[in-house]
């Protein structure tokens, strides 16, 4: 049985694993030339995403690519004194296990744990799915495949083929962020140091790895701002109207905008569709229920609904009019629940009082000063996300009969995208 994916990042990979390892034979379809490495910002992977990439073979190569930040810097605008907590406390108290790592670093172990055993086909992109599985692309022939799925991200070019006017279920959530790369002049060595605001947060972090730093901006806004995705000029301009005057260091960051070697911008927007699949198409991660990037925890989603996508499947034996269906009931309880966590998140990151700009600073400095029991207990209370993150569970799918071998008619390796 063949399966197209669209998109080779942490979602697209992942379900590629997972999906060859029940034995169905699976294209991805990348529109950039190589494996993104855009400069993105750094991701959380909680406990059931640290627990399926242990059953995947990569987490020693993930926590080795862990960034390492473990202190936490607030400085309070119109403050004369920073505030330092330990990172580790609140990391460890939000989650039972919990890697923080570059989405750039997570795509590439997930890609290089599956090139291998799938077709990887970059450069390219679809342009048509019909209904009897024919699907068009960019650059190459026409193909067939018996199933096609979206793991494009937020602006899925699938979900806009197959959903139409109903792919547009985007909710903005009041907020927009951006992330940009610059060296690591300050020395940055595992700490995070945050200016805070009234409605806007700007921050800067390394890696032990990267030699270079991340400066990620968060700020509120009434209504969506009018900037396509792909208006590199506007969206840095938007920023410097956003975060002008914060602080001097602040000001240093806007002046690499122009500089920079990766820039990122999007609004906070969550996607809330009524169903991700229709006919032999279904969508995963981002692509079909994005809680809010930077704030929602969608990583860690993507990673487990990439995961359920390919056991339902597999024990549905291929059969989309069950999988789908039965992966769509054990997602909702998580997507719904991952909306929640991210309103919660954007509430606290971006204060949008000067109330909540010294509350979010003390509260740090609060569960960083209590010993590990205590502080653990108190971010488990007042945290939204850490009881979410906490509560997810995945069920420990067993390997279909075509992972051991026995492919059952399942596993049908096809040829370069080229061919028909």
């Amino acid at each position: 049985m063949r399966i197209l994916v669209s998109g080779a990042g942490v979602a697209g990979s992942v379900l590629a694993y997972w999906l060859t390892r029940h034995g169905f034979s699976v294209t991805v379809v990348e529109r950039a030339p190589t494996l993104r490495r855009t400069g993105g910002h750094a991701v959380d992977l909680f406990r059931p995403a640290v627990d399926i990439s242990e059953r995947m073979g990569v987490l020693p190569r993930v926590e080795a690519r862990a960034t390492g930040t473990n202190r936490l810097t607030v400085h309070r605008e119109g403050a004369r004194r920073p505030v330092r907590a330990d990172l580790s406390k609140i990391f460890g108290g939000a989650s039972e296990r919990h890697v923080e790592i570059m989405r750039d670093d997570l795509s590439e172990i997930y890609y290089d744990a599956t090139r291998d055993d799938v077709e990887y086909v970059f450069g390219d992109s679809i342009t048509a799915i019909s209904p009897d599985g024919e699907v068009r692309f960019e650059n190459a022939a026409p193909r067939r495949f018996d199933l096609v799925v979206g793991a494009d991200g937020l602006h899925s070019n699938v979900r806009r083929l197959v959903f139409g006017e109903d792919s547009r279920a985007e909710a903005f959530i009041g907020a927009h962020f951006g992330v940009l790369t610059l060296p690591d002049v300050t020395g940055l060595d595992g700490e995070l140091v945050i200016h805070v605001g009234v409605g806007r947060t700007a921050g800067i972090y390394g890696a032990r790895h990267l030699g270079e730093a991340r400066v990620l901006f968060l700020f509120r806004s009434e209504r969506e701002l009018d900037c396509h995705h792909h208006d590199v000029p506007r969206q840095k301009e938007l920023l410097r109207g956003a975060f002008a005057g914060l602080h001097a260091d602040v000001d240093g960051w806007l002046g690499e905008l122009d500089r920079t070697p990766a820039f990122y911008f999007d609004s906070i927007t969550q996607l809330r569709m009524d169903t991700w699949s229709r006919g032999t198409v279904t969508l995963v991660g981002d692509a079909g229920y994005c809680p809010g990037p930077a704030v929602g925890g969608s990583t860690s989603l993507a990673v487990v609904g990439a995961y359920v996508l390919a056991a339902e499947l597999a024990r549905a034996g291929g059969d989309h009019e069950r999988a789908f269906p039965a992966y769509e009931r054990v997602m909702a309880q998580h997507v719904h629940g991952s909306r929640a966590v991210a309103l919660n998140a954007a509430k606290t990151l971006i204060p949008r009082s000067r109330l909540g700009v010294w509350g979010l600073a003390q509260g740090a400095r609060l569960i960083s000063a209590l010993p590990a029991g205590p502080s653990r207990a108190l971010v488990r209370l007042t945290t939204q996300s850490a009881r979410f993150y906490n509560s997810v569970t995945v069920e420990d799918y067993l390997p279909s009969p075509a992972a051991s071998g026995d492919q059952g008619g399942f596993a049908d390796k096809s040829g370069g995208l080229g061919t028909a």
